[in-house]
């Protein structure tokens, strides 16, 4: 494995449950990814990518294995360190939006800032910023509800990298959007794996929004089932 890795994961397993109702959801995981990959997951349901991504963006831990991060074993810090490591260095895109209702794009898209102790004119700064980022100056005052699906997933990529994340994990980011929607989402989030050099972590059914990466992983059965840059066979 890559000595500079960025993210690590070492024969890595997750068992949920116990005696006759346990289930291996992940039967020893080997996963390296450099700082500035763009890095697609595929495969079907129950293969194990969601339990991996839970995984890497400390939101659940491994039941054996290692997980480092920029060489920091995670599986070994208490749930307050893991808790900053989620604050500080990883941002999250979801398939469900996860916006709050009755607040408005910029005070959604502060939220990360407020858990960060962030003096309210930073905050405010930082995320009329980020929304002009993805596109929407001049929504900064709307609820979701008047905003189409599309502009609300710009509201949660907006949250998303308002930290200026490290690594940035998408749970099927376009899973809830059009075709043509789906292209500009995408076009955001490769504009910021270039730009802004963040590492890109994505779970995706849809072929055509994996070429968007640089690689794709196939999980099978809780394996890593093939590991392949993107256009090579896998």
């Amino acid at each position: 494995m890559n000595d500079d890795a960025l993210i690590r994961l070492s024969a890595v397993t997750k068992t949920y449950g116990r005696g006759q109702a346990a289930f291996q959801a992940l039967k020893g995981i080997d996963l390296s990814i450099a700082a500035g990959d763009f890095v697609a997951i595929m495969g079907p349901s129950g293969s194990g990518k969601s339990t991996t991504m839970n995984i890497l963006g400390c939101l659940d831990m491994p039941t054996g294995g290692s997980y480092e991060f920029q060489g920091v074993h995670v599986e070994l810090l208490s749930q307050r360190q893991r808790t900053l490591l989620r604050r500080h260095y990883l941002g999250f895109v979801f398939q469900g939006f996860n916006l709050l209702a009755r607040t408005t794009a910029l005070e959604n898209v502060e939220l990360p800032l407020i858990y960060r102790h962030e003096a309210a004119a930073k905050r405010h700064a930082a995320a009329r910023a980020a929304l002009d980022q993805v596109g929407l100056k001049g929504w900064e005052h709307h609820n979701p509800s008047e905003l189409s699906g599309g502009q609300q997933q710009r509201v949660a990529i907006a949250r998303a990298i308002v930290t200026r994340p490290i690594v940035l994990l998408a749970d099927e980011p376009t899973g809830n959007l059009d075709t043509r929607t789906s292209r500009e989402v995408m076009d955001l989030i490769t504009g910021f794996n270039r730009d802004l050099g963040i590492t890109v972590l994505m779970v995706t059914h849809e072929i055509d929004i994996a070429a968007h990466a640089k690689r794709i992983i196939r999980f099978v059965d809780g394996r890593v089932a093939s590991d392949s840059r993107n256009g090579e066979a896998a």
